[in-house]
């Protein structure tokens, strides 16, 4: 739990130099680039994220405000939406992939060799 604390703060950091906005916000829009369409519902999107409701529904606000997303209504209940990815929120994914993946490489790949990455790997996929 150390080691994820300390690589989370190091990449949090990378993306705040390169002026970006936190790590939360690329787990939910690759979670709706990948998404059928692009959408999807927030309960959807806190199972597929670590996300609580309650951070999640402040975090979509703000992706919101800023043009990433936006809301549809979810014809089936009056009370759902979907949330939709903006092209701006295709792009604003990708730039931050293009600082996020140097940061994994940094952080973590280059700290390990490739047979210690693979027995990682292997070990990491056996908790999920």
């Amino acid at each position: 739990m150390r080691a994820q604390k300390r690589v989370l703060a190091a990449i949090e950091k990378d993306f705040k130099a390169a002026g970006l906005p936190p790590l939360g916000w690329y787990d939910v829009l690759w979670e709706l680039v990948k998404a059928e369409a692009g959408r999807l519902r927030p309960f959807e999107i806190e199972a597929r994220t670590l996300l609580a409701q309650y951070n999640l529904s402040r975090l979509i606000d703000r992706l919101e405000k800023e043009g990433l997303v936006r809301r549809e209504a979810y014809d089936e209940d009056a009370r759902g939406c979907w949330v939709v990815v903006s092209e701006a929120g295709r792009a604003m994914r990708a730039r931050m992939w293009e600082t996020y993946s140097r940061s994994i490489e940094t952080h973590v790949g280059a700290k390990l060799s490739d047979p210690d990455a693979r027995k990682l790997a292997t070990l990491l996929s056996r908790l999920v």
